[in-house]
């Protein structure tokens, strides 16, 4: 599948002085086979190779000094008293999705559906990446993510994590309106099947190509990014 030329600029090179990876939920609910929304999103997992790209980038991003931002999704004991929900809130709710015992606590959350997939944990826990605090729908206008990139002059960003036609989607949009340039890095990121609803990698897809900047493979990306 061919990526969507930028509209403005070309595909790279990026300056790392301005330009960040940000990542969506690299979680186990979404990512590990025992997550709790793994039989939604696998077949898309697999097809797209979208752990080993997440995590392609992650490595390059740190080699070449890339700032690194994580937006995770964390639900507390205390947003199970929400009374104005959607389907999707509903089934994380319900299934306890992202589940942490307290926002001021993080216990039990090693190995929990809420932790980092382990294979990204080398690279998320490096005290230089920016992980901000939680959405706690699908987009960054509950978290501080805007703020932490403005604080950094950060302009572009190289989009990718879970779930394409969901919180990645949310935040492209917000990102848009926002100002930044973004790149949605396409293989780096993966969307649930429904039986009624549809396939949201698909309908992410497309979405992609009429509102981001670029929209690129993970070799493109990492081509952009000056690999070593």
């Amino acid at each position: 599948m061919a990526a969507a030329k930028l509209r403005s600029g070309g595909a790279g090179p990026f300056d790392k002085s301005n330009t960040a990876l940000v990542l969506i939920d690299p979680q186990n609910d979404v990512l590990s086979e025992q997550g709790a929304n793994w039989n939604a999103v696998k077949a898309s997992v697999r097809a797209n190779r979208t752990i080993e790209n997440i995590e392609r980038l992650l490595r390059v991003a740190k080699e070449r000094e890339y700032p690194v931002f994580i937006s995770p999704h964390y639900f507390f004991p205390t947003d199970h008293d929400w009374k104005i929900n959607g389907p999707l809130e509903d089934i994380e709710l319900s299934n306890n999705s992202f589940a942490r015992k307290g926002p001021l606590t993080i216990s039990g959350f090693a190995g929990s559906g809420a932790d980092w997939l382990p294979c990204f944990k080398v690279y998320i826990e490096d005290p230089r990446t920016i992980v901000v605090s939680p959405h706690k729908v699908f987009g960054p206008q509950t978290n501080d993510l805007v703020l932490q990139l403005r604080k950094r002059r950060i302009v572009r960003v190289l989009l990718g994590g879970m779930l394409a036609n969901l919180c990645v989607e949310s935040h492209l949009r917000e990102l848009l309106e926002q100002g930044f340039e973004v790149l949605v890095v396409m293989d780096a990121t993966a969307g649930p099947s429904h039986p009624e609803w549809g396939d949201g990698y698909d309908a992410a897809l497309i979405n992609f190509r009429f509102l981001a900047h670029a929209v690129l493979s993970t070799d493109e990306a990492l081509e952009g990014m000056g690999r070593s």
